[in-house]
């Protein structure tokens, strides 16, 4: 769905109105951070979880129905292609298997399981035969050779590794406050609802205004913001307030504006308007898949880092640290026997090695999100963009100086266009 609506919008409007109509469907996908954390708390505090699914069948239905509306009359040149069988399977099989072990992992013990190494090797196996044939085949599933450009290989690759963990940040903080601070379901929806604020409220701005900048600038800012984001998360403690929790949420919504627009600007630059389709298709396939694998890895990294950190805790609880006796003592003062003073100290451990965990997550994170900033400045601009005002009068009197000197018969070879601009439409 991604790729045909964003297919839509590309076709149905002009080149120079491209970024805003990618900015208006930026928007529409921005609502869920709002509504889903909100709507999908109180539905389950209230009602039986499978209703988040059933909610979806009446949209889904009026969503057919307006776009079946709209778009009935219109017609598209349609060619009838081969189909890649051979290619289609592979993808199926290796995208299968690295789904059911992403899936599987936490649950079975990752590589100690046999299932899991199993998964591992056929999903390695059928992505290297599928890699081979998609690019000797005439007619492929997918087009390998969009990764040949550099903006669509870098682009890729910034917003998917980027996306995985936001993501994953995004499954990890409600999990903890559920979990480990007592908040909940719908109280953690309201903790991550302010995030799409500034995201709905920004992206027609950024939209409306990146004709005329470097998208790459954007998408830095927006690197950045989510990079201060996460450290500012990882100074979080078992007693943070829901002030403090809903700062940095609101903060991430304005690099989430600056995130997907730019970037898929990035992306989609330089493709012809037959490429774009599949450009679009091949790049939300890996940042979906990205988004994944950045849950799983994330989920996988707190446990085993709460692991270690509740470790580190246990060694100093001890009859010879001072601190531990005085506690005990204290605990069994207020009216509790020796065994339920040692589990309520045993919760507090619990507590703090989970919070030292899930901030080692949001560090990594933060230093993670800086170094994508690389890949952004790996891409190049495209050809054709406006230019800014001080270069186009700059270039507007190398201009005129050329037409006085042709005028006197003197010859002069001068390429007015500037290299290095960009138009991302």
């Amino acid at each position: 769905m991604i790729p045909l609506s964003q297919s839509l919008l590309l076709a149905s409007y002009p080149p120079q109105k491209s970024t805003m109509a990618l900015a208006l469907w930026g928007m529409t996908t921005l609502v869920a951070p709002i509504m889903g954390p909100l709507l999908g708390g109180w539905i389950s505090d209230n009602m039986t979880w499978p209703w988040i699914f059933y909610i979806n069948v009446p949209v889904g239905v009026l969503t057919a129905y307006v776009t079946w509306a709209i778009y009935k009359d219109r017609e598209t040149p349609t060619k009838v292609l081969p189909i890649d069988r051979i290619g289609l399977a592979l993808l199926v099989i290796w995208v299968g298997s690295m789904q059911l072990m992403l899936d599987k992992g936490k649950e079975l013990d990752w590589f100690h399981s046999t299932e899991i190494v199993a998964l591992t090797l056929v999903a390695i196996l059928g992505f290297l035969f599928f890699l081979v044939w998609e690019t000797y085949e005439k007619h492929p599933i997918v087009d390998i050779a969009l990764f040949k450009g550099r903006n669509f290989s870098a682009g890729v690759v910034a917003i998917s590794v980027a996306y995985g963990l936001f993501f994953g940040n995004l499954v990890i903080l409600p999990l903890w406050l559920q979990t480990i601070v007592g908040y909940t379901a719908t109280d953690a929806g309201i903790v991550m609802a302010p995030v799409g604020i500034f995201a709905i409220l920004l992206s027609p701005v950024i939209g409306r205004n990146l004709p005329k900048m470097d998208a790459r600038w954007v998408a830095t800012a927006a690197f950045i913001t989510f990079g201060i984001v996460s450290l500012m998360r990882s100074d979080f403690t078992t007693q943070v307030d829901t002030r403090t929790l809903m700062i940095p949420t609101l903060i991430q919504g304005a690099a989430m504006a600056m995130f997907f627009i730019p970037l898929t600007s990035i992306i989609l630059s330089g493709q012809p308007p037959e490429k774009i389709p599949a450009a679009s298709g091949l790049s939300n396939f890996v940042r979906i898949t990205f988004g994944g694998i950045g849950a799983s890895i994330s989920t996988t990294v707190w446990e085993n880092r709460t692991a270690l950190h509740h470790a580190q805790l246990v060694e100093k609880v001890n009859p010879y640290n001072p601190a531990y006796s005085e506690q005990l003592q204290h605990l069994m003062q207020m009216g509790m026997n020796q065994a339920q003073a040692v589990g309520v100290m045993e919760r507090n451990i619990s507590q703090q090695a989970a919070m030292l965990g899930a901030n080692d997550i949001f560090w990594i994170s933060g230093v993670l999100f800086f170094v994508l900033i690389s890949f952004v400045w790996l891409t190049k601009p495209a050809k054709g963009a406006p230019v800014p005002t001080r270069q186009r009068e700059h270039i507007d009197r190398r201009s005129r100086w050329h037409i006085s000197v042709m005028q006197q018969g003197q010859e002069l070879r001068f390429e007015p266009e500037a290299p290095g601009l960009v138009h991302f439409g």
